[in-house]
C-alpha cells in the first residue's frame, strides 16, 4: 500500500513536470512563430505609432524657459524656435546667412533721424544720427495655435475660469474649449513690453534698455507698479505706454532704436521678440495657474508650425502640428551643391512636413548611441564613446563614415559653428601684454607655437579648424583662402596655409628680449601663468600638451587651476597672464566678435566683455565704423584692416572654430547644418515607409538559440514522456 502510494506521487510529479515543460515548448513555439510578424521586441513606440509622419529625437538637458522673453539656451530654443515666430528669419540654405520675412511682409530698412527730427538719408554720418526707425508689417491672415486662453464667454470677453475648473485641469490639453485669432501688432508690442517686466527677469533687458527709447523708463515704471501687485497677480502692460514702439495700425508697428544700431536686424530674428498675445499672459495669470505649472514658461502659445502637446521634461516632450499654419513653402534657391545634394528637391512645397516630433530625455550617450542605430531616433551627434565606430579620419585629415555606418544608409553632415575658441593675454601684463615694439613679437611667438592643428588632431578628433582670426566661416568678412590667413602665424605653401616653423618662433622670441628663454636684462627664465579652470576628464592631458608646446621656444608654462567663480574675479580683476574662453555668436555679425576686442569693453577699466583688456586707437576707430556698416566692399576691407591689426598685435592666440557633426538616417531629408537659424524643424522630412522597412530589418530577432533551446527541451521532454508511459502501462497490467 505504502509503495503504491510513492508510486502515484512519483507518478503525478513526473507529470506535473511533463506539463509544464509542455507549455514551455508551446510558449517557444508561439514566440518562433511570432517573431516573423509584427513589431520589433525592442521597440520603445507604441505599435499605433508605426508608419506615422513622426519626427524622433532626443534632449538631454531639461529647458528650463519655453517664455520668449526668458529663454535663451540651445535646450530652450530647439523647442521655442519651432513654436514661435519672429518677425524674420534666416534663409534656411544661403551661406553667409540672410535675413528674410518670417511673419512681416519684407524686411524692414531703416530710417535715420537727427536730434531735430529731420529725416536723414542712408548714408548719413553715424554722429548725424540721432534716432533710427524701423517700420514692420504684418502679413494678413497669420493666427496663433488653438488655445484655451483664446476662448471668449458670452459677451465677447476672454473667458474666467473658476478655482474649481482650474483645479481639474493638469496639462494644456485637460481644458475642453480652444480659441484662436489673428496675430497682430499688438501682440508684438505686447511682448517689447514684456522684455521690461521686473518679475520675468529678462536676459536681454540691459542691452535692449539702452537701444530702444523708453524702454528703459518703461522698466523702472513696472517695477514700481509690480510693487502694489501681489506676486503672482497679473500686471496689464498694455496699461503702461512705451515711447519708442508705436502701433501705426492693425498690422503695422514701429521701433525707435537710438542712434544707428544694424545690427537690431538679428535680433528680429530672436524668440525675444516673437509675439504674445495678451490673452495668455492674462490666462496663466489666474489664481492656482502656477501651481501647476501652467504657464507661459511651460506651455508657450505660438503662430509657428509645431506647438507643444506634451511636457514633461523629465521624460519626454512632444510638438505636434499647428493647425493654423500656413503660408511658407519650402526654399527653391540655396548655395553651390544644394542641388546636387537633393536639397531643392521640395521647392514650393507648403511647410512643414512632419505632423509630430518626440523628444525623449537621454541622459546617457550610450542608450542615444545604440537607439539611433536601431532606427529609433532619425538623427545622432558623435559622442567621444561612438566617434571610431561611426567616422574614420584619415592622413589628411579628411573624414568619412565607416563601412557599418555607409551600409545602414547613414548621411553625415558638418559644419563650422558660428563660435572660436582661444588663448587670451591680459594685455595689462608687464611679461606679456602692451603694444611696444617687443612685446607683439612674445605673442606672435607663442601663436605660432601651439600647433592648433595637432591639438585639433589629438583632442577633438579633427573636430574644428585652426582659426586665423576672430571671425568663423559663415560671418561676413571671414575668407578662406590665402586672402584670410594669418600671415603672422602661417605661409600659404601648395594651396593651403602652412605653421610656420618653430625656428621663426624662436627668432621672434629672442627679439622681444628671451634668447633661450631667459630675460636678457635678468637672464632669469621667461616663466608665464594660465589661469584656467577645474578640467574633466583628459585635462591633464591637454595641460601637459600645452607645456610642451611652451617649451619648444624654451618658455616654461605654469598651469593655476582655479574653481569657476576665483578665475572670473581674476578676469575682472585683471589678475591673469593668459586664460582660455569662447564666444558663441548671438547673431552672424561681425560686430559680434569684434567687440571682444574693442577698448570700450575692457574687463579692467569698463567691466565690459573685452577680457584681454586690449586697447589698439586704430582698431577701435575701424571697429567704430564697421559695426554700423552694411555688409558692402567697403565695409569688407575694414574688417581686413582690423584683422590684420590683431593679427599683428596679437592679443588672442586665435585657437579653433569648432565643427559639428551630425548623423541623419537615409529616410531624413533636407538636412542642412544650421548654427544660427533654429526654426528648422518645419523643413525636414520624413519617409516613414522606409524607416518602418529599415527597422524591421536591423531588429529583426535572433531566434535560434531558441529553437536550440527548444530542441534541447524536447531531448529532455520526450525520453521523459515515453518512460512515463511505459510505467503507466505497467501499472495498468498489475
Amino acid at each position: 500500500m505504502g509503495n503504491s502510494r510513492l508510486r502515484g506521487q512519483a507518478a503525478r510529479r513526473a507529470f506535473a513536470k511533463l506539463w509544464v515543460m509542455r507549455k514551455i515548448c508551446v510558449s517557444l513555439i508561439a514566440v518562433i512563430v511570432l517573431a516573423g510578424c509584427g513589431q520589433a521586441w525592442n521597440d520603445p513606440y507604441p505599435a499605433a505609432d508605426a508608419g506615422r509622419n513622426i519626427l524622433y529625437t532626443a534632449f538631454t538637458d531639461r529647458p528650463k524657459h519655453l517664455d520668449p522673453a526668458q529663454s535663451y539656451t540651445e535646450d530652450e530654443i530647439a523647442f521655442t524656435a519651432q513654436i514661435y515666430e519672429p518677425p524674420l528669419q534666416y534663409h534656411y540654405l544661403k551661406r553667409p546667412y540672410e535675413l528674410i520675412p518670417s511673419t512681416v511682409e519684407q524686411v524692414p530698412v531703416p530710417r535715420f533721424y537727427d536730434a531735430a527730427g529731420r529725416e536723414l538719408p542712408s548714408d548719413a554720418p553715424v554722429e548725424r544720427i540721432a534716432e533710427s526707425v524701423y517700420e514692420l508689417r504684418l502679413k494678413p491672415g497669420i493666427r496663433f495655435q488653438p488655445h484655451p486662453a483664446f476662448v471668449l464667454d458670452s459677451h465677447g470677453q476672454p473667458e474666467i475660469l473658476t478655482k474649481n475648473e482650474i483645479s481639474k485641469r493638469q496639462t494644456i490639453a485637460d481644458f475642453p474649449k480652444v480659441g484662436t485669432r489673428e496675430l497682430t501688432a499688438d501682440d508684438y508690442i505686447y511682448q517689447i513690453k514684456r522684455l521690461a517686466h521686473p518679475r520675468l527677469h529678462s536676459p536681454i533687458f540691459g542691452m535692449m534698455a539702452d537701444k530702444i527709447l523708453g524702454l528703459k523708463e518703461l522698466g523702472e515704471t513696472l517695477q514700481n507698479a509690480a510693487k502694489d501687485k501681489l506676486a503672482d497677480e497679473w500686471l496689464d502692460l498694455d496699461a503702461f505706454p512705451l515711447s519708442g514702439v508705436e502701433k501705426i495700425d492693425r498690422y503695422t508697428w514701429r521701433v525707435h532704436i537710438k542712434g544707428k544700431y544694424p545690427q537690431f536686424l538679428y535680433w528680429l530674428a530672436m524668440p525675444f521678440f516673437a509675439p504674445v498675445p495678451r490673452e495668455a499672459d492674462r490666462f496663466f495669470a489666474q489664481p492656482g495657474m502656477a501651481v501647476k505649472n501652467l504657464t507661459l514658461d511651460w506651455w508657450p502659445v505660438g503662430t509657428g508650425p509645431y506647438m507643444l502637446s506634451e511636457n514633461d521634461p523629465n521624460r519626454r516632450m512632444v510638438l505636434s502640428r499647428n493647425p493654423n499654419f500656413h503660408g511658407q513653402t519650402y526654399p527653391c534657391e540655396g548655395d553651390a551643391g544644394d542641388r546636387e545634394a537633393g536639397l531643392l528637391i521640395d521647392c514650393g512645397k507648403p511647410l512643414p512636413f512632419i505632423d509630430q516630433a518626440i523628444f525623449t530625455r537621454e541622459k546617457e550617450a550610450i542608450p542615444y548611441w545604440n537607439k539611433f542605430l536601431q532606427g529609433y531616433y532619425d538623427a545622432s551627434g558623435i559622442s567621444s564613446d561612438s566617434f571610431d565606430q561611426a567616422v574614420r579620419v584619415n592622413v589628411g585629415g579628411d573624414v568619412a563614415l565607416t563601412d557599418e555606418m555607409r551600409d545602414k544608409g547613414i548621411r553625415l553632415l558638418t559644419s563650422v559653428k558660428t563660435s572660436t575658441f582661444y588663448m587670451g593675454f591680459n594685455m595689462l601684463d608687464p611679461v606679456v601684454g602692451g603694444l611696444s615694439p617687443r612685446a607683439p613679437k612674445l605673442r606672435q611667438a607663442i601663436s605660432i607655437a601651439i600647433d592648433q592643428e595637432e591639438y585639433i588632431s589629438i583632442f577633438q578628433n579633427g573636430r574644428g579648424i585652426a582659426a586665423q582670426s576672430p571671425l568663423p566661416p559663415g560671418i561676413f568678412g571671414h575668407e578662406p583662402g590665402e586672402q584670410g590667413i594669418d600671415a603672422t602665424v602661417y605661409d600659404w605653401v601648395d594651396g593651403k596655409p602652412k605653421r610656420k616653423r618653430v625656428e621663426v618662433a624662436k627668432r621672434l622670441v629672442a627679439e622681444a628680449g628671451y634668447a633661450n628663454g631667459r630675460d636678457e636684462k635678468t637672464g632669469e627664465p621667461l616663466v608665464v601663468n594660465l589661469d584656467t579652470t577645474s578640467g574633466g576628464m583628459g585635462e591633464k592631458s591637454r595641460l601637459d600638451w600645452l607645456t610642451r608646446q611652451f617649451a619648444k621656444i624654451d618658455v616654461q608654462l605654469v598651469v593655476r587651476s582655479t574653481d569657476f567663480n576665483r578665475f572670473q574675479d581674476k578676469i575682472r580683476k585683471g589678475n591673469v597672464q593668459l586664460y582660455y574662453l569662447g564666444w558663441n555668436a548671438d547673431y552672424p555679425d561681425p560686430e559680434n566678435f569684434f567687440f571682444l576686442l574693442d577698448g570700450n569693453e575692457g574687463k579692467v577699466a569698463k567691466g565690459g566683455e573685452n577680457a584681454s583688456n586690449y586697447a589698439n586707437p586704430q582698431f577701435d576707430q575701424l571697429f567704430l565704423r564697421m559695426k554700423n556698416m552694411d555688409n558692402t566692399p567697403e565695409r569688407l576691407g575694414i574688417v581686413r584692416q582690423m584683422n590684420h591689426i590683431l593679427q599683428h598685435d596679437a592679443p588672442w592666440v586665435f585657437g579653433l572654430h569648432p565643427k559639428s557633426y551630425t548623423l541623419g538616417h537615409r529616410w531624413l531629408k533636407n538636412r542642412k547644418p544650421n548654427d544660427v537659424g533654429n526654426n528648422i524643424l518645419k523643413y525636414q522630412r520624413i519617409d516613414a515607409e522606409d524607416r518602418a522597412t529599415a527597422r524591421r530589418q536591423w531588429n529583426a530577432p535572433v531566434v535560434w538559440p531558441l529553437g536550440l533551446g527548444l530542441l534541447v527541451l524536447l531531448l529532455a521532454v520526450v525520453p521523459a514522456a515515453i518512460g512515463y508511459r511505459r510505467r503507466e502501462r505497467r501499472a495498468a497490467l498489475r
